[in-house]
């Protein structure tokens, strides 16, 4: 495990052995936009599913016989372990196959996997969430947690872009995590009929958030690698310090122990070292194009 992340982010208290695969049964299958839908999996087995712990920013690895095993971030509360959350977009043989499933359904789960957000540095901070299109699921249990535990933070925001209005995510919650004190402010690429929000890409939120303490802020981002970078850039820019800035580097898991090299970032591993990297750790292999 990459060794900032294990000394600063959660570890999942866990009686399961991770790496056997355990079954699985849909519980409930929710359409969130084109080609993207959350599933509700709950194990099959009553011990595993006792014992079962997450926490933000982590992973399982999905198994569909026949078709292969896919890492899926999580992106459900963590506060609520029975039932396992995983908001899937269609991309390969893995996911078509899991798309292709009903509620009833079992598939094969290994997990958990991954590196955590680091919620101890967070404490007493103002926290900035941002997020681009599908990388908003990896932050859905850092939502929850947060608003959870609300008085232990500082303001809250969420800055999110989606491609257009209707590839928006988890619209429905909104007005919940609002309530519960996330600021949420949101943009889209193209504009579409009845959309009178912001046009345009995810770092402007950032230039444009007036209620900002770069000294006593944290940041973390997961969405497309130049959005990520672009964001950083622009609060480096606004006096943040790349310590200060975490994100999640998804792209290419395939095995989670980093055996296959799909992962490689540079000297990095993303399944075994990651996804949740601190930004000074990444920076100089995100600059690096087709790494």
């Amino acid at each position: 495990m990459n060794s900032s992340c294990s000394t600063t982010g959660e570890t999942a208290d866990s009686q399961v052995n991770h790496w056997v695969p355990q079954t699985a049964v849909i519980r409930e299958i929710t359409p969130e936009v084109n080609d993207v839908a959350t599933y509700q999996l709950a194990l099959t087995d009553p011990a595993a599913a006792e014992a079962y712990r997450f926490v933000p920013g982590q992973f399982n690895m999905l198994y569909v016989p026949g078709a292969g095993e896919s890492a899926i971030s999580m992106s459900g509360n963590p506060e609520s372990p029975e039932i396992l959350a995983h908001t899937i977009r269609v991309a390969g043989n893995v996911t078509r196959s899991i798309a292709a499933m009903k509620v009833g359904d079992t598939l094969g789960l290994r997990g958990p996997f991954g590196t955590s957000w680091p919620l101890e540095m967070c404490a007493g901070r103002d926290v900035i969430l941002v997020a681009g299109g599908i990388g908003l699921p990896p932050l859905r249990p850092l939502i929850y947690r947060l608003l959870a535990e609300r008085q232990q933070y500082g303001q809250l925001h969420l800055l999110y872009g989606a491609r257009s209005p209707e590839m928006r995510l988890y619209t429905e919650e909104y007005h919940l995590w609002s309530k519960g004190g996330l600021e949420i402010r949101e943009t889209v690429d193209r504009s579409s009929p009845g959309w009178h929000g912001n046009v345009g890409v995810v770092p402007l939120l950032l230039e444009r958030l007036k209620a900002f303490d770069p000294a006593k802020s944290i940041l973390l981002i997961c969405g497309p690698d130049l959005m990520m970078r672009f964001t950083a850039r622009a609060a480096m820019q606004r006096g943040m310090t790349a310590e200060q800035i975490w994100v999640s580097t998804e792209r290419n898991m395939q095995c989670a122990v980093g055996l296959c090299g799909h992962c490689q970032l540079g000297p990095e591993f993303i399944c075994k070292d990651g996804p949740v990297f601190r930004y000074d750790q990444i920076l100089p292999y995100l600059k690096v194009e087709g790494l």
